[in-house]
Parts: structure tokens; sequence; C-alpha cells
């Protein structure tokens, strides 16, 4: 640990020296490209997800399920499980499809050649237009819907690398990187706020991407499991937030997205790989 009496003197030019030995810290380096030969696993559906249970993955799952619920059968899936601690997502094969090493990554194989799509609000945007669902055709409607989508893509950052990590991960607390980015993290929730208190959806009156990108950071802050900090956040400020989080929560294509590539909480509640609809259920009798 640092000696927080004597201020951090930043040298001319930075120098990585490995790990800070923060949560995750194995994972971060200063540059890109594979570590080591890896392929993918394909399944046999069109759709190939590769992806973890954070925020930023269950996002995908979540719309996947609700596209199946819809009807829409071509958006089965094979969702396989990147574990991002051991540093799958530094694999040949991942990178080929995600060259940031980022999850999630799909890989479409219904076009040729098949096509790689990366970056969280890019899947859910290509899912939505491709099979024409939760977005607004309307000019008006899209665009509001795009207008949140890109909001939560520019703010969940301060949420997650800024306000998660130096509250629940960071190997110090230190008082003001977490106060910084609390201000930051409430001032975001008394736009949603705000917002929710005018429609029942972020974008209007029907549930879209944009309620699906932001829930598992907003939502999840408000219901108390992401970082464990609603508490600390006084959640109970938003009740607008709250209440839409709790509809959401109630659907169930919702809870099944939510399981999918979950490694972490009750055991009844992850499903690593999800291959088929009947997975959930063979989990479950496990």
């Amino acid at each position: 640990m640092s000696d927080q009496s004597t201020p951090y003197q930043p040298p001319r030019v930075w120098k990585w020296e490995g790990p800070d030995g923060g949560k995750f810290a194995s994972t971060n380096r200063p540059v890109a490209g594979a570590t080591h030969e890896k392929a993918l696993s394909v399944g046999h559906h069109s759709l190939q997800l590769y992806s973890l249970g954070t925020p930023n993955g269950v996002k995908i799952t979540i719309l996947l399920e609700e596209l199946l619920a819809s009807g829409h059968l071509e958006a089965d899936y094979d969702a396989w499980l990147i574990r991002i601690s051991d540093g799958d997502q530094f694999g040949s094969g991942f990178v080929a499809i995600n060259p940031n090493s980022k999850i999630p990554a799909l890989v479409d194989h219904s076009v040729r050649p098949p096509l790689r799509v990366f970056e969280s609000g890019s899947i859910l945007l290509y899912l939505a237009d491709k099979f024409q669902a939760f977005i607004p055709q309307d000019l008006h409607g899209r665009t509001e819907c795009l207008n949140w989508l890109f909001w939560q893509v520019g703010s969940a950052p301060y949420v997650g690398g800024g306000f998660g990590h130096f509250y629940a991960y960071a190997p110090e607390k230190l008082e003001y990187p977490i106060n910084r980015f609390t201000l930051e993290a409430k001032r975001q929730l008394d736009v949603l706020e705000r917002r929710l208190q005018e429609a029942p959806y972020i974008a209007g009156e029907t549930y879209t991407i944009a309620d699906i990108a932001i829930f598992p950071w907003y939502g999840g802050l408000v219901e108390g499991w992401l970082y464990g900090a609603s508490d600390f956040l006084g959640v109970q400020a938003y009740p607008h937030v709250k209440a839409w989080a709790d509809r959401l929560l109630a659907r169930p294509a919702v809870q099944r997205g939510r399981r999918v590539n979950r490694i972490t909480g009750p055991v009844e509640e992850q499903l690593p790989e999800r291959h088929d609809a009947s997975d959930f259920a063979a989990r479950a009798q496990d």
C-alpha cells in the first residue's frame, strides 16, 4: 500500500511495473493483442456469443432471450464462457473477433462470410435491427432509443471503472476517488429518475434495447447486487428507477438472460454455458 502522507508525484514518462494488486489487476496491461493461441468453440446455432455474466455481458443474453420469447426462433444461440480472470479474452480466437479483448463478442454465421460484432452497444443495435424488434421503427422513436443507448455506453464507465473500482475493487479505500465517482453515479441515477417520472420505459412507452442496456448497470445498483452499494448510494432516493428495475426483473426473459454465462452467486442461478433452451431446466434439476 502506498504512503498516503506522501503525495504521489507522476514521473515525466510513465512506465508499467506490472499488476497493482487490485482485483482484476492481472487482466490489465498497456498493450493489445493475443497472449496465447486458443481457438474458439463453435456450436450449431447461427449466433455464437462469447461472454461472461457481467453487466455488459447480460445485456446481450437478456436481448437474445427476449427475442426468443417474442417468437424470433432464428435468434437461438450458443453462449460460450469467457473467463476474464483466466485471460481467455487474450486468446487468439477471441482477439480475432474483438481486437479490444473485452466481452461480449458475437459472431453471426447466418451471413457469408461470418460477421463479427463487438462492443455491447453495437451488438444490441445489430440484433435489434436484424430482427426489427425492441427498437422503434419510426424516426423519432428510434432516435430517442439510440439517445439513451449511447448515454449508457458513455456513462457506465464512470459507474464500473470509476465508482465500482474504487468502492469495491481497489486495493486501498481512497476518499477522493470514491467521493468523485459517487457524485457522478448519483447524478446519473438522478438523470434516470427524472426520465422515468415522464415515461414507464427509458425511451418512452415501450420496452426497448435502451432499457436492456441500462438495466444491468443502474438496475443492479438500485436492486443491490451491483457492488453491494445500495445503502451507500442511498438508492431509496430513486423510487422511479427502482420501480422500473422491478418491472424488468419480473420478466422471465430477463431472469433467464441474467443466468447465462454467470459463474458467481447461488449455484441454481448460474448457467455457465447455454446451447439450448432446455439447459435452464437441466441446470435447475442439477
